[in-house]
């Protein structure tokens, strides 16, 4: 059964299989009635996402992103719902991630070299479409040349972390995210927090700076770890939402979209959350000034 809500989708923006636009028609033909777009790193497919919206009124997307992060302790995601895809800052900070992710493949795939896998950094780049770069794109090169028998294999057994051919790139902490989220009038939510080895304490610090959410609805995850993490979620007063990940690429092993079931009322409280936030600024902003539009960012949508 395909689930209604699928907050957590790729594109091939970044490093998914579908265009923005087929993305949107595809939730739409699947009966969704709530997605978002959170491609890696960038959100150059928010406003094609958006535009497709237009011809599916039942469908409502929200304009996301997931940036990628890291600490002492390895690796975290946070998601951003509601961004701004045009503020100055988050398009800036995106630009210098994205160049990041070009030369971390560069960087493996010279690795890869090293262990008698032979990719081109041409064919990655076609494969990428003028997407931001990352390691599924590699896994796919790979693929084609019979390197590797599954899409998994990649990963497991090279460009994973910790892999022969792994390489790092630049990244922020995950409070600098939450933040950079929060400024560009977005709503943080900390993805898939069980990837994370002391995620309890990562939930805490990011509430601290702002965290409005956590993924507690994701594939992989048993009854009683979702239980826990609502139960976290209700104690710090987070959202609990919920998605599939969705990339497209290896549709034999990975989740569907709309793959996971989530509660409506996780798209619902993340809308009301963010209808709030923009009337409280708009309220500021016209007792500062003389009233003025605010932007539509998929609100009604």
């Amino acid at each position: 059964m395909v689930s209604r809500v699928d907050l957590h989708i790729h594109s091939t923006a970044s490093d998914g299989r579908l265009s923005p636009p087929e993305v949107v028609a595809e939730a739409a033909e699947q009966g969704l009635a709530v997605i978002a777009l959170t491609d890696h790193d960038t959100a150059e497919g928010v406003a094609l996402a958006l535009a497709a919206a237009s011809a599916f009124p039942g469908l409502r997307v929200i304009p996301g992103v997931e940036l990628s992060t890291d600490f002492a302790q390895g690796e975290a995601h946070i998601l951003g719902y509601f961004i701004d895809d045009t503020h100055k800052e988050l398009r800036t900070r995106l630009e210098r991630m994205r160049d990041s992710r070009r030369e971390r493949a560069r960087e493996m795939i010279a690795k890869l070299r090293g262990l008698g896998i032979h990719i081109e950094w041409t064919r990655v780049q076609e494969i990428a479409g003028g997407g931001s770069i990352g390691r599924p794109h590699l896994a796919r090169a790979m693929l084609e040349k019979g390197y590797i028998g599954s899409f998994r294999e990649a990963f497991t057994g090279y460009i994973g972390r910790g892999g022969p051919a792994y390489a790092e790139r630049r990244k922020m902490t995950p409070v600098a995210a939450v933040e950079l989220i929060l400024r560009a009038d977005g709503l943080p939510v900390l993805a898939h927090p069980l990837f994370i080895d002391d995620w309890q304490a990562m939930i805490i610090e990011l509430k601290g700076a702002g965290l409005v959410g956590i993924e507690a609805y994701y594939d992989g995850y048993t009854a009683r770890e979702i239980d826990s993490l609502l139960v976290l979620a209700e104690k710090y007063g987070l959202i609990a939402t919920g998605g599939s990940d969705f990339h497209g690429i290896d549709t034999g092993t990975e989740t569907a979209l709309g793959g996971v079931d989530v509660p409506m009322e996780a798209a619902e409280r993340l809308v009301a959350l963010a209808e709030q936030r923009a009337l409280r600024s708009a309220i500021t902003l016209s007792s500062e000034a003389s009233p003025c539009k605010t932007g539509d960012r998929g609100y009604n949508r």
